[in-house]
């Protein structure tokens, strides 16, 4: 049983799958449209970046490209072990367990947040947004990637899967504590149908899942988002 950080929110996809997760990482914006709508906010050129909730590390890298100073953190230990395999070659990169209510940083030491489909789901996250009020310093740029769930494919799909799901409350909620809604257009590229079916089945309940399948043909799917990033 791998060491799990207290408080963690689970994450049943990446920590049940994480091979998996990495196919659905590398089909994910082959367009590079999310990193080009952060960069015109908040360029991370030689800058501290935190990457929250970093899974196996897959962004990792193209952080350390250019930050000057990158650092993951997971709650999964298991996660975060190969995550800093990914990165042994990386001096400028380090792995840290730990959760978002609890970051194990110092007051205004990033310059630049990530946090990508782990633990800001609205209403409930406040803890976790404080801590980034407080590690972000002047300036910085705090970016929060969520689910579109009002259009695209994939958010029909989402809305199935969770029906209870408000994406109104959701934006008001961020809208209230100053955050900025850039509304984007990204897709999943599959390389093969099985891949497709493999990250279709731990996203969502088998029986979703198959229907799915067979609703849609091909190897891609239009997939809406929504950036929320705030400057501190």
């Amino acid at each position: 049983m791998a060491e799990i950080a207290p408080g963690a929110v689970p994450s049943p996809n990446i920590w049940n799958s994480p091979q998996v997760y990495e196919v659905e990482n590398r089909a994910v914006d082959p367009d590079g449209v999310l990193a080009a709508a952060m960069r015109a906010v908040r360029p991370w050129t030689g800058a501290t970046v935190l990457d929250l909730g970093c899974g196996t590390g897959f962004h990792l890298p193209v952080f350390a490209d250019e930050a000057e100073r990158v650092i993951g953190v997971e709650p999964h230990a298991g996660l975060a072990a190969a995550a800093r395999r990914r990165v042994r070659d990386r001096p400028n990169v380090t792995v840290r367990v730990g959760v978002a209510q609890a970051l194990p940083l110092p007051d205004a030491s990033v310059d630049v947040v990530h946090v990508r489909w782990a633990y800001f789901f609205g209403p409930g996250c406040e803890p976790g947004l404080a801590e980034l009020d407080r590690v972000v310093r002047r300036g910085g740029a705090i970016f929060i990637i969520d689910n579109d769930a009002t259009r695209s494919t994939f958010g029909g799909w989402f809305r199935r899967s969770l029906p209870k799901y408000d994406p109104r409350k959701v934006e008001r909620f961020w809208t209230r504590r100053g955050y900025t809604r850039e509304p984007l257009m990204i897709r999943w590229s599959f390389q093969s149908r099985d891949d497709l079916a493999a990250v279709l089945r731990i996203e969502f309940p088998p029986d979703l899942a198959d229907a799915c399948l067979r609703e849609h043909e091909g190897l891609e799917v239009d997939y809406a988002v929504n950036l929320w990033w705030r400057c501190p």
